[in-house]
């Protein structure tokens, strides 16, 4: 299922490349005058998400699941997707395949409603992963807080790569989001328009959801199925 979310969402990606039309746009610096070229259209046009829509349309809740697929370039789909590479699919094995895909939604729609609470009257489009993903994380970090992830770690002026505690990387990872969430609202326009909101909704939500549904008991469950006969 894991893979599958990763398809799918890299399918949309292309899809809505595709579909948008890409127009000229001249910015004035102060070096002279630059061409630009800017996508408008596509799918992202009609299914992301606005705080405003959701709030006050009949239909609006249903971007809350559509923008979950959509992403506006390569480095924002390469990380969601990385990320869920990553975390997802040992928090699957826990889960199952069908009980993880509604997981997986769940949170994403719990950091879009955070999100749409924050920011009730913004009409800034929202697209991406990345509040499902952090859902994911907060599980992974639940059932699997000793396990060890490749990192690549700054030391000084150099950085190398070394095997470091999921929760320390999972950690600050989360405190990031929770120091640069706009409390107050309007969390849309900080940190060069990421959404906080969404990704600390989408972790608080993997955390609590995640110990609803067993905790580490559903990882002691799934090495009992795997390596007990009589199970």
């Amino acid at each position: 299922m894991t893979l599958g979310l990763i398809v799918l969402n890299v399918v949309v990606f292309l899809l809505d490349r595709l579909t948008a039309v890409r127009h000229a746009v001249d910015v004035v610096t102060p070096v002279g005058v630059i061409r630009t070229y800017e996508s408008v259209g596509g799918l992202s046009s009609g299914f992301s998400m606005i705080p405003v829509d959701v709030v006050h349309t009949s239909g609006g809740w249903l971007t809350i699941f559509t923008s979950m697929f959509l992403h506006a370039n390569l480095l924002h789909i390469g990380g969601n997707m990385l990320y869920l590479w990553i975390f997802g699919n040992n928090v699957e094995d826990s889960l199952g395949k069908i009980r993880f895909l509604l997981f997986y939604l769940a949170v994403g729609a719990a950091g879009a409603g955070v999100h749409v609470l924050t920011n009730p009257q913004s009409d800034v489009p929202t697209i991406g992963a990345s509040g499902a993903v952090a859902g994911v994380m907060g599980a992974y970090l639940v059932l699997f807080p000793n396990a060890r992830i490749l990192a690549l770690v700054p030391i000084f002026i150099v950085s190398t790569l070394m095997e470091v505690p999921a929760v320390l990387v999972i950690g600050f990872w989360a405190v990031l989001q929770f120091l640069n969430m706009n409390w107050l609202g309007g969390g849309e326009l900080r940190g060069g328009g990421v959404a906080y909101g969404a990704h600390v909704g989408g972790f608080v939500a993997g955390i609590v959801l995640i110990m609803l549904l067993g905790g580490r008991n559903l990882v002691d469950r799934r090495y009992s199925r795997r390596y007990d006969p009589d199970w």
